[in-house]
């Protein structure tokens, strides 16, 4: 399994990021493959965790049409930077007291 961390530091957030945001997230999980989508944001910090089952997972998505609108739109419009890192993780495991 593999993680894409997406960090941006916002410039401006309208009604356009917030439906895009949304589309996107679901097209991800819906169509791509995507496991699992979180994203916080802290002031003008935001960081969005994706977990894809494989790198041909995150690389259909990076090509994805919406996608790709999206970050031009990102670079123009809603973003002052960001960085994308991906990892993959070898190890994972949890504790929930609902799980004893």
């Amino acid at each position: 399994m593999f993680v894409v961390i997406f960090r941006a530091r916002i410039k401006a957030v309208d009604a356009d990021y917030i439906e895009t945001a949304a589309l996107l997230r679901d097209l991800a999980l819906r169509d791509y493959g995507c496991l699992e989508f979180k994203s916080v944001t802290e002031g003008a910090e935001e960081i969005t965790l994706s977990y894809w089952p494989d790198l041909a997972a995150i690389k259909a998505w990076k090509g994805q049409a919406e996608h790709l609108l999206a970050q031009n739109r990102g670079q123009a419009r809603w973003y002052e930077s960001y960085r994308v890192e991906i990892a993959e993780i070898s190890r994972a495991y949890e504790w929930s007291k609902a799980q004893r």
